[in-house]
Order: C-alpha cells, then structure tokens, then sequence
C-alpha cells in the first residue's frame, strides 16, 4: 500500500517540529510506514536506536488515540513526562496514581485531548478499559518491551498472555511490538500470541562492535568487583546484582573504596530511587549497583562498562543489559563473573516457577545457551550473534579472541558425547546425553533402551557438570546444534559428523573456578570533545539538574546526554542556532532555550571558555 503524499510530509515535519531530529534513524521510516498504512508490524531494533518514535511520530500524523502497553510505572510515567514536554498530549493511567488523577486522565482520553495514552497490559486487559477503549477513536496500538509476551512467565504476568485478544477486539487497528531483544524464537512466539503468524517483521543488526565483551570465573565477587572498578576510576558503569542486597553490598564495597556508588532496586521508595537516578545520569563517575529494573528507558550515553556480579536469566537478558554501555558508539566493555553456583541458583528459579513444563524447558535451554556463551573458547562475539541468528567472523574485541585460553584436546569425549547423540536418535537434551555417557540407569533410559547402547557409562569418571560443560562447548564450537525453539534436542552439524568420522579433532577450555582473576588495564576512551567543551558540558548537566528537580522529573528527559553534548561541541549563540541542535523540538525551544543559551553564553565569557 502507498503512503499518500501528506504522510510522508507530516511524518518528516513531525519528526523535526516536534522531536528536533532531522533524520530517521535504521529501520524508524520502515516501522513508522507500515503504521501509517494500516500493517502490524514487529520491530526488534537496539538499545538506543529510537524505537518509541516508531509509534510516537505515526500516532501524531493520524490522529485519534494511540495505545500503548508498556510493563512498568516508571518507564511510563517517564515517557509521558517527556512527550509532555515535547509538547505532546500524553497520558498514564496507573496504579501508582490515585483515583482522582486516573479519572482525570481518562476524561481527557474521551474528549480527543490526548494523543497517547500508556497503560500497563494488567491495566488494559480488563472488560471494563476494552470496552470503553472500543467507543474511542483508536488508530494504533503499540506494544513496548515486546519480549515479555514470550519471556515472562504466565505465574507473573499473565495479562501479557492475553494481549494475544487485541487483534481480535480491535480488527482494522494496526499493532506495533517493539522490543530491543529478541532470538528467533522468541520471535516467533510473539508473531504468533499477537498477530497470529502473520506480521511484517523488522530485525535490525544486534552487533555492537565497541562493547569489548569478557568473563571470568567468580571466586570472591566483591574483590573481583572493586579490582575491575578500581582499573577504571573515573568512569561511569553499571553493576548488574541478582537481589536488592547485593545490589546494596556492591555499592557499600565501592563507596567504602572510594569511588562513587549507589545502589538502584524496587525495593527503595521512589524519591530515593529517583535521586539516585537523577545523580548517574547528571555525574560522569557514578557507578550505579542495580537489579534487572534499572537501565530501562534510560538515556545515559557516556556508561563505560557494565558488570554482570551475577549470571543474568538468558542471552537475551544479558544482550538487553549490556547495550546500556558504549551508546555513543566509543570503547565499553561488558564483563560477567561466572560461577557454578550462578547455575544452580538460576535452574532453582527456573523450576520454581509457576509455569507449564514446556516454559520450563525452553527456558532451561535459554540459560544452556548462555552458559555454553561462557564457557566457550572461541569468538563470544560469534557465539552471542549466532544467537540472534547472525553470522559473524573473529572480533578481535572478545577476551577470547584478545587473550585465547589454553585448550586441552577433548576429541575421545567429544566423540563419546556425538556418538550417544547419534545413537539415541538426535532427539534428546543433554541432560539425557550426560546420564548415557555416565551409565545413569534412570527410568528414562531403562524405558528407551538406552543402557544398551555401545559406551553406555564409557564417561562415568568424569562428573555430570563436567560433561554439561563439553556439551555447551561443542555447541559453541558448531559441531553440535541445539534445538531451543523446538524440543530442546541436540542434533549432530556437519563439522560434527565428520568429528565422529575422525577427520576432526576437539579442543576445549577447561572450566577453573579457582584461581586469581586476571586483572586486565584498559585505558579511557580519548575524548571526542575538548577540554573547555568538557567544562561546559559539565555546566550544562548541572542545568539540566536544577530545570528536572524544579519540575520533579528524571533529569534525563529535559534533555539526551547526546543533545548535551552536540550543544557544549557547537555553543550555539543565539535560539536560531539552539533550534538546530539535534533534540530540540519546538517546545523544548520555547521552554528551556533561553536558558541554555544564556548558560553557555555565560560560560563562553569565562577566561579559556569555548569560542
């Protein structure tokens, strides 16, 4: 279908009138196209790559109300606050907010007032919102943080489950899902919950090639930490910890070290949350310690590492992680402390929770993936690509690739391990694999004849971890293919064929979970900007404070880290020039550009100042 001639006119205006951008980014036009022209689409698309203008610009163009479902309060209220002072009438109909000010906002959804309105899906999903939504000009519907339809269990959100009604109670009305994060498979699972199968898909490159990516194994988490800091004092990072209380442990450990740290999780009351929020965004040498909550529509620019202190849930998860560093495109590192306790603890949690078997197994194959990430000896680049469906040669950018591990040659295993694989019929998991190779006499192998089989019990000096690790890493090594999306089966590739013919050898990493932690400089990326546009950038953060603390919102939404930094390299002189910045829509000029004009002004007259 062609887009009419308006259209196009208006998304472009639109984009530059009200947003302050002048161009699209990858893969925003083809997303805001198939809004416009009626088409569901399914848009995975990095960290940072302007994913909400996907929906926010066409909502605009057509007019009536724009839906969107979103998972959190604070991500929500956080995108209404900075559409609102875009100049665009958005709303939130929230728990946190008492029932006064939802009625409010309801009010102003019937009578045309507002553009967009976010709900949460527990929210929207009910007989009551459906119901009226339906009497309401409704012109499109987006769906953020997409992957939660297929990640999050249905014990924990189970009203995402049932998003997959909206097609139906809403025929004619496009839908838009987003989501920075998604393999295949989850692909797949939304396509079908949401648009039955049928959805134009728009999948940009997952590859950020200046996040250096390592791992190390865990022995004394908080000393690893404090060693890894410490070698970068002076940068801005995220500490990723699985409970509130390590997240508060990590922070202690460092603040008691010296260096600047606080701590970020749902259990802290909002107005320390937010101050904690407001200080990383606004000091370059904050570490900020934090579970999974944090990072989620923030727009911190400069984070030069993130630190896994613990195994996230999945690839997935650790992908959508990681891509908070490194955002204006200079050197990042992600690094994860991994430990054979990380494992125990993420399948107990797997086990625990209140789903259906099936979940249960994809998402036990899910942490099989990462943990193979982990223990893999070869590009991890590769291997984290190669997840999302992606080919890629060595980066030259990995801890492996930098510092390769000594490798023990493991190909009489290996060829135990493919040649169970092979004789059970390319069907079983490797769980079911290790217990043929160690002579495990359990029901499932009784039943299936299995203790019959040649080498039946040929590994049983070797522990069961042990065995799960070479599996992993002959996975990674591409000589074995494991079917996540399906039954969870491993099944022999090419290379592992002709491994078992003999005309392949195996080498290995062997997991040492013991030891000191090599302790790797890495000096700070040179600055893209001088001294004296640094001073100003400096000044202009501290504004930008004072503006958001005056109107209690997260200094982040006055303005991008990237908009402050086009602003302290160019030091526009006047509101014509303001208005040229990249960020710097038509309200945000009337509002604030006096303000920041006269700032730099007044720094420009400083001895030494910029130009």
């Amino acid at each position: 279908m062609n887009l009419p001639a308006h259209a196009l006119t208006s998304k472009r205006a639109i984009l530059k009138d009200v947003f302050g951008f002048d161009a699209f980014r990858a893969g925003q036009e083809q997303a805001m196209d198939a809004a416009l022209a009626g088409r569901d689409a399914l848009c995975v698309m990095p960290t940072g790559s302007g994913k909400s203008l996907c929906f926010q610009v066409p909502a605009l163009v057509v007019g009536g109300l724009t839906v969107v479902v979103s998972p959190l309060v604070a991500l929500m209220q956080d995108q209404v606050a900075a559409l609102k002072l875009a100049g665009v009438a958005a709303d939130t109909i929230n728990s946190s907010k008492d029932r006064a000010d939802n009625v409010a906002a309801w009010r102003r959804a019937v009578s045309g007032q507002t553009r967009i309105l976010y709900l949460s899906p527990e929210r929207l999903m009910t007989e009551p919102m459906l119901a009226a939504l339906s009497k309401l000009p409704v012109r499109l519907i987006a769906i953020d943080e997409a992957h939660c339809i297929s990640q999050w269990g249905p014990a924990f959100r189970p009203e995402y489950e049932a998003l997959s009604r909206l097609r139906g109670l809403f025929a004619g009305v496009p839908i838009m899902a987003l989501t920075a994060t998604a393999d295949e498979s989850t692909r797949a699972d939304i396509a079908a919950r949401i648009f039955g199968g049928k959805v134009e898909q728009i999948v940009l490159g997952f590859d950020r090639p200046n996040i250096k990516l390592s791992v190390t194994p865990k022995q004394s988490w908080k000393q690893q930490l404090l060693a890894f800091v410490k070698e970068r004092k002076g940068q801005s990072g995220i500490v990723y910890c699985l409970s509130r209380k390590r997240t508060e442990e990590a922070a202690a450990t460092l603040a008691e070290n010296g260096i600047r740290a606080l701590a970020y999780h749902a259990g802290m009351n909002k107005e320390a949350r937010e101050f904690n929020q407001n200080a990383f965004m606004t000091e370059p040498t904050m570490v900020m310690a934090a579970t999974i909550a944090f990072g989620m529509g923030i727009d911190k620019s400069d984070v030069r590492f993130v630190f896994h202190a613990d195994l996230p849930a999945s690839l997935e998860s650790y992908y959508q992680e990681i891509g908070r560093a490194g955002r204006d495109g200079e050197p990042a590192e992600a690094h994860m402390l991994f430990g054979l306790g990380d494992i125990h603890m993420r399948r107990k949690f797997i086990d625990q929770e209140e789903s259906n078997d099936e979940r249960k197994l994809r998402e036990h194959r899910r942490l099989g993936a990462l943990v193979g990430y982990c223990e893999a000896h070869v590009c991890r680049r590769r291997i984290l690509l190669g997840y999302f469906g992606e080919e890629a040669e060595p980066c030259g950018n990995c801890d492996t690739c930098l510092s390769p591990a000594a490798l023990v040659d493991g190909t009489q295993d290996a060829v135990r391990i493919l040649d169970a694989v092979r004789q059970t019929g390319e069907r079983f998991g490797a769980a079911h694999i290790v217990d043929v190779v160690r002579g495990a006499e359990t029901e499932k192998i009784v039943s299936s004849g299995h203790h019959l089989l040649r080498g039946f019990g040929s590994g049983s000096a070797r522990k069961k971890e042990e065995w799960r690790s070479l599996i992993h890493q002959l996975v990674a090594g591409g000589f074995l293919i494991h079917d996540i999306a399906g039954y969870g089966g491993l099944s022999l590739s090419k290379d592992g064929h002709a491994l078992l013919r003999g005309e392949r050898k195996f080498q290995y990493r062997a997991i040492a979970l013991r030891g000191s932690a090599r302790r790797e400089r890495v000096s700070a990326p040179d600055s893209a900007i001088t001294h004296e546009q640094s001073a100003l950038l400096v000044e202009l953060k501290k504004l930008r404070l004072r503006i958001a603390g005056g109107r209690h919102l997260p200094a982040y939404l006055i303005f991008s880290d990237k908009t402050l930094l086009e602003m302290a390299r160019h030091a526009p002189r006047n509101l014509h020039e303001f208005a040229m910045i990249n960020g710097v829509g038509a309200s945000k000029l009337r509002d604030f550009g006096k303000t920041f004009v006269d700032a730099i002004a007044a720094r420009r007259r400083e001895p030494g100042a910029v130009g």
